[in-house]
């Protein structure tokens, strides 16, 4: 059983060295926009779960996952060429959603804001204030309690 500071550091040099043969050696056209998200080494060293996502996912991600499992083989002989281990880990491959469940939930978010400030009766602009913007004054800085000035041409 290896180090727990030795299991990370050899996931970060996986992560690293999958995704620069993912992104130049391997020339597949179904590769399209793979993202490398994380490696998980075993703790005897023998198999490495590399999650990924792609972009678009409803319509590429089919295509990808058939290009990684073809591409397993190359990228873990690529692999092996940057990492000095006795046994070289074996690569499975796992999508990750986590990106599109994290777009999910923030919309949900949206949705529930929206739906609260309309049955409170909150005015459109108190949305901007809630979003950072702040609105600039029309009168000058202590002017709100002055009498007028009187007009010259009068």
């Amino acid at each position: 059983m290896a180090n727990p500071k030795t299991i990370a550091k050899l996931e970060a040099a996986i992560r690293r060295r999958i995704a620069y043969c993912l992104q130049f050696e391997v020339s597949d056209p179904r590769s399209g926009f793979v993202t490398i998200t994380g490696v998980e080494l075993s703790t005897d060293l023998s198999v490495a779960k590399v999650r990924w996502s792609v972009l678009d996912a409803e319509r590429e991600r089919a295509r990808s996952e058939h290009m990684l499992e073809s591409a397993r083989g190359f990228v873990q002989r690529q692999m092996g060429r940057v990492i000095n281990l006795r046994r070289l880990p074996r690569v499975q491959w796992v999508y990750d959603d986590s990106m599109a469940e994290a777009a999910r939930l923030d919309q949900l978010i949206k949705e529930a804001q929206a739906k609260d400030a309309r049955i409170r009766g909150d005015r459109p602009e108190a949305d901007g204030i809630a979003e950072g913007k702040t609105e600039v004054p029309t009168e000058p800085a202590g002017a709100e309690g002055a009498a007028p000035t009187p007009d010259p041409a009068e």
